[in-house]
């Protein structure tokens, strides 16, 4: 990462290895870093990943050690308004969200941002694998941990005030930069928990939080014959083979959440295939929607392959035909558009 001239930058702080060598880093460059933590769930719930009390003791001894100032903010209320709230919305609609995307577009880059600039700060940093180069979003140089696609959301405004001091490096390289600096997090193990479910048990937090949410009902083939019961449609998302059982000793998959009759269907692993999508809350990251069709690589789920694809643009909707079917195309999931290293957009897979 280049010198650039000094600025006031605050980082987001998870009390996790990226985010404190992204603080490190931005400090040893010159800038005047302001260290905050999101509290964004009660504090006498000690979950682990980054909502946890000791994710905040971790973030709070990473500013000691770096010599920087560190606040913790309560943003419990619009966290539970745009992200918690709309997860569970989405499980009783039967469709399967990303509750990391919808945090990084309305905290991270919405209301941190903000308070950044009350604090006089210019950018937001934070630990992610990825790059911003002229206006543009690109992936991050460790393939293995580029989370660009969880960022397709950005706009141009977004992208002039973030930075991301880890896109250049590998995962392997932030490790040894956090032992070089001597940070208590060093050897701190990675969360891939949803941050705010305990144990990332999210059916157990559905019952608990939201009881009407979780309701049994029936599972049936697709001649609509009951061959079985569930706890809550909320329990299954598409392509599932769990819980579900063998029938006339053929595995079966999730083919479809009935929401309107609280029903799983299933059938076999060929009914799982699809060939396009119909995309809504459509961005793209140039603030322009491109003009006819075009021939992009697409990605339908954070640990999925980019595969060809064409995407038809329309007004805050596309449609996306794969070059081959793909498996399980998952409403609620996000469908993310790449030309190269470069993100192109995304929407919400309806």
């Amino acid at each position: 990462m280049k010198r650039i001239t000094s600025t006031k930058i605050v980082v987001a702080m998870s009390g996790g290895v990226d985010s404190s060598v992204a603080a490190a880093l931005l400090k040893e460059q010159g800038h005047d870093v302001i260290g905050i933590t999101m509290q964004i769930w009660p504090s006498k719930k000690a979950f682990g990943g980054c909502c946890s009390l000791e994710a905040v003791d971790d973030a709070k001894a990473v500013a000691a050690r770096l010599g920087i100032p560190h606040y913790v903010l309560n943003f419990r209320n619009v966290f539970k308004d745009k992200v918690i709230n709309d997860f569970i919305e989405e499980y009783k609609n039967g469709r399967t969200p990303n509750p990391c995307i919808r945090c990084n577009q309305f905290i991270k880059f919405d209301h941190l941002a903000q308070k950044a600039r009350e604090l006089g700060a210019e950018s937001v940093a934070t630990g992610h694998y990825a790059r911003i180069v002229n206006s543009k979003l690109l992936k991050g140089r460790d393939k293995k941990k580029d989370q660009s696609y969880v960022l397709y959301m950005m706009d141009q405004e977004s992208l002039a005030h973030t930075l991301y001091p880890l896109g250049d490096l590998t995962k392997t390289e932030v490790r040894k930069l956090a032992k070089d600096l001597d940070l208590p997090v060093a050897e701190k193990a990675e969360s891939q928990e949803i941050c705010f479910v305990e144990e990332d048990d999210y059916g157990r937090f559905l019952k608990e939080t939201y009881p009407e949410a979780v309701q049994p009902g029936q599972i049936v083939d697709k001649a609509g014959n009951v061959v079985g019961q569930h706890d809550g449609i909320a329990f299954f998302t598409l392509g599932q083979r769990k819980g579900i059982g063998h029938h006339k000793g053929q595995p079966k998959y999730v083919i479809r959440l009935d929401r309107e009759n609280n029903a799983v269907v299933i059938g076999d692993k060929e009914d799982t295939l699809g060939k396009e999508l119909i995309a809504e809350q459509v961005s793209y990251i140039s603030g322009t929607v491109p003009k006819g069709p075009l021939a992009v690589m697409a990605k339908i789920r954070y640990n999925s392959s980019e595969v060809e694809a064409v995407l038809e643009p329309e007004l805050c909707r596309a449609r996306v035909t794969f070059e081959e079917a793909q498996q399980s195309i998952t409403p609620g999931q996000s469908v993310v558009f790449y030309k190269g290293e470069e993100v192109i957009g995304g929407g919400i897979i309806s």
